[in-house]
């Protein structure tokens, strides 16, 4: 057989492959797709309080690739059910169910968990003392009304930022905040990715109290054989997306991302977290930094077993040893079918409440002298992790080390200790400690072309207009 006849056979081998994986992910699209959009419909409804066809609308309009079936989705809101109807032209219905505390949920036709006994905890002062008044703070100085007018200027033309809230605190109070139409201080909003930093809090607290271990095999019933190569698999890989899981990648926000095995995970699982654990592994657990939801749902998972296995013991966990010490009044943790909390993605919280977790991670994870997280975390979660192109740290983005994503943040104006929780299409929470700052910017925007935003720019005008500034009041 010649070399050329042999690579006209590999070649058409590859294509077939790919065809045939491709054609079966295909089949998933309709529902992930109306999966993802029930989902965000439901919660923004009635966790929110938002306008649905708000939603429906702004949500579209972030996810390139989406106008191309926009015309084909229908959706229905039930107020007095409480739930989320969405077909793809009468096909991959999704239908999400919202819960009360427990916010909504995907249901797939079976049980869902119950919850527990959820009794409210008790009213504890908060140790981080507040960060503002009970109205909005106005900007303190002209610099930061600018700043804040161009953060919320939309574009002559798409794609249009749609900011939702910008919350700025300096040492610990507001000195400036602004909110759209239909949002204000108390309306939680999703955080899509920025829970994966929540979740990274919460195991840092754990960390401290001795129930989890860094750098020991993850607790996962299905990994413990030590013949198993998922058995090497830590708390610490987890954390920085370096499990080597084989589930695709979480990075897209686009209609192209319906075909990751991630995705399937999300929107057609009632059990994610035992989906992401049954995966193979398509790299060494180490080796390797790789993006995905499934790290964190496993992670969600290690947690709540941690702290009682039911979701009522996640949430008197979450608001007991996090939430309550930094005065968080509007967070609501979301969990799957099978009550497991859908730590990737589905968190809900205000704009202040995310400068308060923002400011426990400047204030070295001490709120009002007292240790919330483990010594260090705060460090830990900030270093970088090895190959992670868009800087990566633990459950934090990080403009420290030398990745391409830091680089181009540096060279934006934003400095070079700075770290972030993000979450897709537009949610940053950004931690500058050498300028004691927290910007908190929320929105419904495309992820590409990078800054669309905006943000980049709001970060260069914020250090601007309060650099080295001791005049500022901060708060009210």
């Amino acid at each position: 057989m010649t070399r050329r006849r042999m690579l006209l056979i590999l070649a058409n081998a590859t294509a077939v492959s790919a065809f045939v994986w491709y054609a079966a992910r295909a089949r998933d699209v309709p529902k992930v797709a109306t999966g993802f959009v029930a989902n965000v419909l439901c919660s923004e409804t009635f966790v929110s309080g938002l306008d649905p066809e708000r939603t429906f609308a702004e949500t579209t309009a972030a996810m390139p690739g989406v106008d191309l079936i926009g015309w084909a989705l229908d959706y229905k809101v039930d107020r007095a059910r409480k739930d989320v109807t969405v077909t793809l032209a009468g096909f991959g219905r999704s239908h999400a169910v919202y819960r009360d505390e427990l916010g909504c949920v995907l249901e797939h036709g079976e049980a869902m968990a119950d919850a527990g006994a959820i009794v409210d905890t008790p009213e504890q002062p908060p140790r981080l003392p507040d960060i503002a008044g009970p109205s909005v703070v106005a900007p303190q100085s002209a610099q930061l009304t600018a700043a804040l007018d161009r953060a919320f200027a939309e574009p002559s033309h798409p794609p249009l930022k749609d900011t939702r809230a910008v919350v700025i605190v300096k040492d610990g109070r507001i000195i400036a905040e602004r909110y759209a139409e239909g949002f204000g201080i108390d309306t939680p909003v999703l955080s899509f990715s920025v829970a994966k930093s929540v979740i990274s809090a919460l195991a840092g607290i754990l960390v401290r109290q001795g129930k989890l271990a860094l750098d020991q095999p993850a607790p996962v019933a299905t990994w413990r054989d030590p013949r198993d190569p998922r058995h090497a698999i830590t708390i610490n890989h987890l954390l920085r997306h370096t499990a080597g899981l084989a589930l695709g990648s979480s990075l897209q926000a686009s209609l192209g991302a319906a075909f990751e095995p991630v995705n399937h995970m999300k929107f057609m699982e009632r059990d994610m977290a035992a989906f992401a654990e049954r995966a193979e592994l398509e790299t060494a657990p180490g080796s390797a930094w790789n993006y995905h939801d499934g790290n964190y749902l496993i992670l969600s998972r290690l947690i709540q077993d941690s702290v009682g296995g039911t979701p009522a013991d996640m949430l008197r966990f979450a608001r007991t040893q996090l939430f309550g010490p930094l005065g968080m009044r509007d967070v609501t943790i979301e969990f799957d079918g099978a009550g497991t909390p859908e730590g990737s993605t589905q968190m809900l919280a205000s704009a202040r409440d995310w400068a308060r977790f923002g400011q426990l991670y400047l204030d070295g994870g001490v709120a009002g002298g007292n240790r919330i997280l483990q010594k260090g975390w705060v460090n830990y979660s900030a270093s970088p992790t090895p190959n992670a192109f868009i800087g990566y740290g633990a459950g934090f983005w990080t403009n420290r080390g030398d990745s391409l994503g830091a680089h181009y943040r540096i060279e934006h104006g934003w400095p070079r200790d700075a770290f972030f929780a993000k979450g897709s299409i537009g949610q940053y929470v950004i931690v500058i400690p050498s300028e004691r700052l927290v910007i908190v910017r929320l929105g419904r925007t495309v992820n590409w072309p990078l800054d669309v935003d905006g943000v980049s720019q709001l970060v260069s005008d914020v250090i601007a207009a309060t650099h080295g500034d001791k005049r500022l009041p901060g708060g009210i």
